[in-house]
């Protein structure tokens, strides 16, 4: 239904007079349409590409444009939209900085991408950091962390997290966590777990402290995700199992409760899936061959149900109002 059609049924039900109606839809469609979010894509995307083009000319044409003149070109650039960052920046607040400046977000976003270029460019044509390869990556993800805090950056705290991620040896992208993890290791799913924990805890204290409480969704995200992988990889595969068990069903707690909280679809779908993998498998697994048979038949009719039930009360498990 369209706003016309809506406002001619309240009218109808002499919920609201006709004058007021008339006022409402006015203001409908008459109101400026606002493409904040489209922009802010579109930049995002545009410093990608940006950032991209540049390297395949670099590559293309590196025997005629040489290694000095490259590096100087982009150490200008760097200091370019650091400048840029520091002379627009606001005073430093626990609380979310309001920009007053339209670039400085990208500026800033575009000199870390190009921070990692530069020193990739080094270690790949000078062997700047030699094989002391976790200096080479713990440099960026410390400058990234205090960048992100100092300048109220959430995609730059990302950068951080995942540079913190891959110095511990850990894959954090959600798209890629899976397959270019080496999960038959012990100690790097428990590092994994660890570091999945630890991320959801600080998350959790950035916003019941509120220092930096909108950075909280970026902890929780990429640290829920990787302590619930690594935890279940851990339940499926390894020889302590009731611990990884324990600490992905408190997780998953966690996740549901955070969820009804903050009123968040996200965190609630990820509580319900990862706790449901770990429901299926217990069950599957400890339950005796004798009772086993018979259960099976029923268990995922009874989680067809479950599911129906999930999509149709989402609302009202999350405290939403219909």
């Amino acid at each position: 239904m369209n706003t016309k059609s809506i406002l001619e049924s309240l009218i109808l039900k002499e919920i609201i007079p006709r004058q007021q109606a008339e006022k409402i839809l006015e203001f409908e469609t008459q109101k400026p349409f606002s493409i904040h979010w489209e922009l802010r894509s579109i930049l995002y995307l545009g410093i990608s590409l940006l950032t991209s083009g540049l390297g395949i000319l670099v590559y293309e044409n590196i025997d005629t444009i040489g290694h000095q003149a490259i590096i100087t070109v982009i150490s200008a650039l760097i200091a370019t939209c650091f400048y840029y960052v520091y002379k627009t920046r606001q005073p430093f607040q626990w609380s979310e900085i309001n920009q007053t400046t339209k670039y400085g977000d990208y500026s800033l976003l575009f000199g870390c991408t190009l921070f990692l270029i530069l020193e990739g460019y080094l270690q790949f044509q000078y062997n700047f950091f030699g094989t002391r390869y976790g200096i080479a990556i713990f440099i960026p993800t410390l400058l990234f962390f205090l960048l992100a805090y100092r300048f109220d950056h959430r995609g730059v705290l990302s950068m951080a997290i995942t540079g913190l991620a891959s110095w511990l040896g850990i894959t954090i992208s959600p798209m890629s966590i899976l397959t270019k993890n080496d999960f038959s290791s012990p100690g790097l799913i428990a590092t994994g777990t660890i570091l999945g924990l630890a991320l959801c805890l600080i998350g959790w204290l950035s916003e019941t402290r509120n220092l930096k409480k909108h950075f909280a969704f970026t902890y929780l995200i990429l640290g829920g995700n990787l302590a619930a992988v690594t935890g279940l990889t851990g339940v499926f595969n390894q020889e302590f199992k009731i611990v990884y068990l324990l600490i992905v069903a408190m997780l998953c707690l966690f996740l549901v409760y955070y969820a009804r909280n903050s009123q968040s679809l996200i965190f609630l779908l990820m509580g319900v899936i990862y706790g449901y993998f770990l429901i299926s498998y217990s069950l599957f697994a400890y339950l005796p061959d004798t009772i086993l048979a018979a259960f099976s038949i029923y268990y995922f009719m009874l989680s067809s149900v479950g599911v129906l039930f999930f999509l149709l009360n989402v609302k009202k498990i999350l405290g939403l109002k219909k």
